[in-house]
C-alpha cells in the first residue's frame, strides 16, 4: 500500500513534467528570426533543436497519457489497473523517456554553447548578426533548461516507480523429503 504523500508526489511530478515539456516545446517552436533581406532562421534549421522539440513532444504526450492514472492513484490510493502491468509500464517507460530526454538535453545545450562561442569568435564585426543569433541560441538554451527540469521529474518518477513494482510471489518451497528425526 502506498502512502498519500507518495501518490501526491507522483501526481505533482507528472504535472511538472507536462508543464516544463510544454514550455520547452513552445519556446523553441516560436524561436525564429526574419532578416531584412527576407531570410528566416527557425529551430528546424538546427538538428539538435529539432531533437529537443521532438523529445519535448514525446514527454508531453507521455505525461498527458499518465496524468489520468496519476490522478486516480492520488485520489483512491490504488491502481486503476491492478494486474501488475501498469507499475511495470510506469517503471520502464519512465526510464526510457528519461534517457531520451537526457540525449535531447545534451544536444540542445551543446549546440547552444558551442554555436554561441563560435559566433562570438568569428563574427566580431557584425553586431546585428551576432545579436540575432545570440537571441536564438539563448532561447534554445532556456528551452533545454526547461527540458532538464522535465528530465529530473521523470528521473525521480523512475525511482518512485521502481519502489512500486511488487516482486513476483514465490510459491512456498515444498517440505523436505527427509525430515530429521
Amino acid at each position: 500500500m502506498v502512502t498519500k504523500s507518495v501518490a501526491n508526489s507522483i501526481l505533482a511530478l507528472r504535472i511538472v513534467a507536462l508543464a516544463t515539456s510544454a514550455a520547452s516545446m513552445a519556446l523553441l517552436v516560436t524561436n525564429s528570426y526574419k532578416f531584412q533581406n527576407g531570410a528566416e532562421v527557425k529551430y528546424q534549421d538546427f538538428n539538435s533543436y529539432s531533437l529537443v522539440v521532438a523529445m519535448a513532444v514525446v514527454a508531453c504526450a507521455y505525461s498527458i497519457l499518465q496524468l489520468p492514472f496519476a490522478i486516480y492513484y492520488a485520489v483512491r490510493l490504488e491502481r486503476l489497473i491492478n494486474n501488475g502491468f501498469l507499475p511495470k509500464f510506469d517503471f520502464y517507460a519512465d526510464q526510457v523517456i528519461s534517457l531520451c530526454l537526457g540525449v535531447a538535453i545534451g544536444g540542445g545545450f551543446a549546440l547552444s554553447v558551442e554555436l554561441k562561442k563560435f559566433i562570438d569568435q568569428q563574427l566580431i564585426y557584425h553586431h546585428s548578426f551576432n545579436s540575432t543569433y545570440s537571441k536564438l541560441l539563448i532561447r534554445g538554451f532556456i528551452s533545454s533548461a526547461f527540458l532538464l527540469v522535465t528530465f529530473l521529474s521523470m528521473a525521480i518518477l523512475s525511482f518512485i516507480s521502481s519502489k512500486n513494482i511488487r516482486p513476483r510471489q514465490q510459491p512456498n518451497p515444498p517440505p523436505p523429503i527427509f525430515s530429521p528425526v
